[in-house]
């Protein structure tokens, strides 16, 4: 199917578009807002300002596909393939990721408040200023993830793998990341007030500037931590292995 075509027969009011091959195709600016797009191809794709809201896009290739600006309101991605892809400034709140793949991606700016991130493979990710507040991040992979002054409040992080990832400046509070895994990753001066870190794995990370006010460390593993500068006022520090 063209472009062209497609466009025209959405207008028409046609929404099942699953297993379309567009890949490489110009839709920069298109309205295909609660269209069903599962497995679709879009790599390589050039979607600019594109209107998805409430989109199927679940199962769909979307490698390498340019949505920067992109309108993913309660879109569903689940089990989508978005490595590499370009999400900068893109509205994905309350989407669905379950399971989603967006290894390499670029989501800084990003708004991804609230959406479900089950298990999905953020690693090497670029997170930048993304706003990541209340979302569910269970289980997902951020390894080497750029959260550089991200915000996570709320957030469920909980038995996630960070080792490597920047948070420097991050607002992590009232954040769920027990049982995570924090093996080297940079917590500089940010905020992980009240924040649940129950099991961690901090070794090696480092906490400098951190504020830990009332977070809960029980059982956290700490050895090699740098903590030069850091708030723990409050914190609970019951059981926690410093070596």
């Amino acid at each position: 199917m063209e472009v062209n075509e497609l466009i025209q027969k959405y207008k028409e009011g046609r929404r099942d578009f699953t297993g379309v091959n567009l890949s490489k195709a110009d839709l920069n600016g298109a309205d295909l807002s609660h269209a069903d797009l599962s497995g679709i191809n879009l790599s390589e794709a050039s979607l600019y300002g594109a209107d998805l809201r409430k989109a199927k896009l679940n199962g769909a290739d979307l490698n390498g596909t340019k949505l920067y600006r992109a309108t993913l309101i309660g879109a569903n991605l689940s089990g989508a393939d978005l490595g590499q892809a370009d999400l900068s400034e893109a509205n994905l709140t309350e989407a669905k990721l379950y399971g989603v793949n967006l290894y390499k991606a670029i989501l800084n700016k990003a708004k991804l408040a609230r959406a479900k991130l089950n298990g999905a493979n953020l690693g090497n990710t670029k997170l930048v200023k993304a706003d990541l507040s209340d979302a569910i991040l269970s289980e997902a992979r951020l390894f080497g993830a750029n959260l550089t002054d991200a915000i996570l409040h709320r957030a469920d992080l909980s038995r996630s793998s960070l080792n490597g990832a920047n948070l420097t400046r991050a607002n992590l509070s009232e954040v769920d990341l027990s049982y995570a895994y924090l093996y080297g990753a940079s917590f500089s001066e940010a905020d992980l007030s009240e924040a649940n870190l129950t099991g961690a794995n901090l070794n090696g990370a480092d906490l400098s500037k951190a504020n830990l006010f009332k977070a809960n460390l029980t059982k956290a593993k700490l050895a090699d931590v740098t903590m030069l500068g850091t708030i723990t006022e409050e914190a609970n520090l019951t059981g926690v292995i410093w070596s």
